[in-house]
């Protein structure tokens, strides 16, 4: 349910929405409307579209990121920018989805007019990953493009210069084109877990929540470990259960062992 107190106190502002001047009156909390932006309609129709026309299926895990928060500070300082935990999991995804290229495939119809003619898996040339940001326009997704070629430190440069962009309302186009797989990341909201919906131009999208500490068997005792909760959405047209399985098993591996992403 909405908190339509808390809306009022601040958060439509927050996100770039506007009320009608009788609903931002502090004395009467029940707006009538909630105007969107044009980009957040054109999400709205967007994301409406992807979850009636894709049958998913959805895949929940844990990694173990207790090492990778170990040496953030000492990497970041290293590589001269901060690598913040969106920077990580967007290049865990490039290489993940280059061992697994059809986490970037594409369901399409060789004629939409004409089923008979079938259909075809398209696998895109590269992982251009798309990762959710709060802008005061509301959601928008810039976009890192090729970014199975690029390193951590290249990564997290343009992930900072995007998500400045995005909160300064000057993200271009070009900017936010050419998503072939996604990342939405909740855990500075102390979300322990969601499922994302995938987005119209990609066939998967990674959800993680927030860092808790949890006990752990290790080496036959029990250890206390930062685990990140992370679910995935997949295109079941696209990609069967096994295939996102060992997937998201390889991405959690890559998590656990940070030595592999530098």
């Amino acid at each position: 349910m909405i908190d339509y107190s808390l809306l009022c106190a601040g958060i439509a502002s927050s996100i770039g929405v506007a009320t009608s001047s009788h609903s931002s009156r502090m004395d009467d909390p029940w707006p009538t409307e909630v105007r969107l932006s044009r980009i957040q309609r054109l999400i709205a129709q967007r994301m409406t579209a992807s979850k009636r026309s894709k049958p998913c299926f959805y895949l929940e895990a844990r990694a173990d990121v207790t090492d990778l928060l170990g040496m953030r500070h000492s990497l970041s300082k290293a590589l001269g920018v901060k690598i913040t935990s969106n920077a990580f999991l967007i290049h865990v995804l490039a290489l993940a989805a280059r061992q697994y290229p059809l986490m970037v495939g594409r369901f399409v119809w060789r004629d939409p007019q004409d089923m008979e003619a079938g259909a075809v898996i398209r696998v895109a040339d590269a992982v251009n990953v798309g990762f959710a940001v709060n802008s005061p326009q509301g959601l928008v997704v810039p976009v890192i493009k090729n970014a199975q070629d690029k390193s951590l430190a290249v990564i997290a440069r343009e992930e900072k210069l995007l998500t400045d962009k995005a909160r300064g309302n000057k993200l271009t186009l070009e900017d936010m084109e050419g998503q072939t797989i996604a990342l939405s990341n909740l855990g500075a909201y102390d979300i322990d877990s969601f499922i994302g919906i995938v987005p119209p131009p990609a066939s998967t999208i990674l959800a993680a929540g927030k860092v808790n500490l949890a006990a752990v068997p290790q080496d036959g005792r029990v250890a206390v470990r930062k685990m990140m909760n992370l679910s995935l959405a997949v295109d079941h047209r696209v990609i069967h259960g096994e295939y996102a399985a060992r997937f998201l098993q390889f991405l959690t591996e890559l998590l656990r062992d940070p030595e592999k992403l530098v």
